[in-house]
């Protein structure tokens, strides 16, 4: 079977347009109060182009990151519409956003490890 570079390529392109618009608006445009301070990290666009993942990245806590959530959620909507007049295309695809972790578990994991160092330098020593 041929690869489909250009189809691929297409739809990195059309992620990472998604990821700067949703982006641009988080940070200037949407007025609900729920949406803390966030950075969208990540459009995964599923292989038909149907549907998309945002990963949001929220500075806070557990709480904060709900009520964000739960405001992006409600401003699907909105965003959707914005996103077709904006980048001129005929379908946007459907938005659902999720809380990036990735970032947490890479310093919980970082602080392991240098445990674990630590323990082995101290066992040689």
């Amino acid at each position: 079977m041929p690869e489909q570079r250009a189809r691929k390529y297409h739809q990195d392109r059309v992620a990472e347009a998604l990821r700067e618009e949703i982006g641009a608006m988080i940070e200037g445009e949407l007025s609900d109060p729920r949406i803390s301070f966030a950075y969208v990290s990540q459009v995964v666009l599923n292989p038909g182009g149907k549907s998309a993942l945002i990963y949001v990245a929220v500075d806070g806590g557990a709480a904060e990151e709900e009520q964000t959530i739960e405001g992006l959620m409600a401003a699907r909507g909105y965003i959707r519409h914005e996103l077709l007049e904006r980048m001129g295309v005929r379908h946007i695809p459907d938005l659902t956003f999720h809380i990036d972790r990735s970032e947490k578990m890479k310093a919980r994991i970082d602080e392991l490890l240098g445990r674990a160092h630590k323990r082995q330098k101290s066992v040689v020593d």
